[in-house]
């Protein structure tokens, strides 16, 4: 692989997603490799296997998609349907601050599916994306693919109409969730020649793509692994961005949603159990509040 640009060597080799660009070729690449961060998602919470490798598959995946948006900003990917899962959601930004939850039905919290259909049953992939600066944008696409890497390709498919492939893979064992996607970069003057130029090109991409085992893409590091599948290309390797686990939530932002609780609720609830105790869904963390945190809100309504 000659041509490779790496401006930061000291990086992790994983939780990192790498991009790069075929340079004669109309097609870029992305390869995402996670563990701690993925990990971090899924450790307060008893999923079944199925559910935290699923959990996994959409964290890899939002992660690859964060990287597509060319705008300050996050992304939500959800999947909701009548299967075991209630719904399933992973939420990242441009820095690649991610977090995740799946809420099951509580007749359901010890399913042995797999599958994503299994699991979802009949349902939808909902994605919201909302830059810091304009109009926030959402694509409904029905989950109709055997797995969740077909169902994003489908959603490129008729969403942006740009040629993406996506592989998942996961190694509950070690915990550990990775991804690839390959996507054609339309150009050019628009003529027969070169379309079916650029589509060879990306065809020819996806098969040495599609060689990808395993085993590799959880034991090598990106530059090896590129080199392992694309040895004969031209590639740039641009440098890696960090992926972290991050919440969100906070002692003040749940004081905020107090807030808007009526004074009168406010103080009945404390009466009741001396405190207002709020936990958060994705980490679990519980925030206790008692009455001289809350006084505030209190008298400056009930007086």
């Amino acid at each position: 692989m000659s041509n490779t640009k790496i401006t930061n060597t000291t990086i992790a080799t994983t939780d990192v997603l790498n991009r790069y660009l075929f340079n004669d070729m109309h097609v870029r690449g992305e390869l995402v490799q996670l563990s701690k961060s993925y990990q971090s998602i899924i450790k307060n919470h008893n999923y079944p296997v199925g559910v935290r490798v699923l959990l996994g598959e959409l964290m890899a995946a939002t992660c690859l998609l964060t990287a597509t948006l060319k705008f300050e900003g996050e992304i939500t990917v959800q999947l909701q349907g009548d299967g075991p899962i209630g719904y399933m959601s992973v939420n990242g930004d441009n820095n690649q601050q991610m977090r995740g939850i799946a809420k099951l039905k509580p007749q359901q919290k010890q399913t042995k599916a797999n599958s994503l259909h299994e699991l979802i049953g009949k349902g939808t992939m909902v994605i919201t994306i909302r830059p810091k600066k304009g109009e926030a944008y959402q694509g409904v696409v029905a989950l109709e693919q055997a797995t969740l890497a077909e169902c994003l390709a489908h959603y490129f498919e008729v969403s942006e109409q740009i040629p993406t492939k996506i592989w998942l893979f996961s190694d509950d064992d070690k915990q550990q969730i990775a991804g690839s996607l390959v996507q054609l970069l339309p150009d050019g003057d628009g003529s027969s020649e070169n379309l079916i130029k650029q589509e060879s090109d990306f065809e020819h991409i996806s098969q040495l793509t599609n060689t990808i085992k395993a085993d590799e893409i959880f034991s090598l590091d990106a530059q090896a692994l590129l080199y392992r599948l694309y040895h004969q290309e031209k590639v740039s390797l641009f440098e890696p961005q960090a992926i972290s686990y991050q919440c969100g939530c906070s002692h003040d932002k749940c004081l905020a949603a107090i807030s808007q609780i009526a004074a009168d609720e406010i103080e009945s609830i404390l009466a009741e159990q001396s405190k207002i105790s709020m936990t958060c869904d994705y980490c679990l963390t519980t925030y206790d509040f008692f009455y001289d945190d809350l006084k505030s809100f209190i008298s400056k309504d009930s007086h």
